[in-house]
């Protein structure tokens, strides 16, 4: 289900403070953080497939907003051929993941081993975006 929102400035509310785009998938980058902590120390087979499809489910929104809206504007912001393509494949080894995890059977060693995966994705995603794009994107 394709948007065709247009990019907009980096500003929102949040509590009576603007908050920029860079601040909001921080927030987004820190609930899947916990999501994934709590996964990891979660036993119960029911709960952690519900944990991970509360992962799978904010992965998926992050990325369309992403890809959508934030990385055409970086990639014109910045004049970016190197770091929006290569966050692109990482979007996609992510989302093959989440495909992964949600056709496949909800527990067992693969179900574990796929989520632990995508965990290490998404935080070499994110060391990426919070290292390399955001404070480019602040220069």
């Amino acid at each position: 289900m394709a948007t065709t929102a247009k990019p907009q400035p980096s500003v929102s509310k949040s509590h009576g403070k603007e908050q920029s785009a860079t601040d909001l998938l921080k927030a987004d980058h820190k609930k899947v953080t916990e999501l994934f902590a709590e996964f990891e120390k979660t036993h119960a087979a029911n709960k952690k497939m519900e944990i991970a499809t509360e992962i799978c489910n904010a992965l998926t929104v992050h990325a369309q907003v992403e890809e959508e809206m934030f990385y055409p504007s970086v990639k014109t912001a910045l004049k970016d051929k190197k770091l929006v393509p290569e966050a692109a494949v990482e979007h996609g080894v992510i989302k093959d993941l989440i495909a992964q995890i949600q056709e496949g059977e909800q527990d067992g060693e693969i179900f574990e081993a796929l989520v632990t995966v995508l965990s290490e994705y998404v935080k070499h995603h994110v060391k990426e975006e919070e290292s390399e794009i955001f404070p480019k994107l602040k220069q």
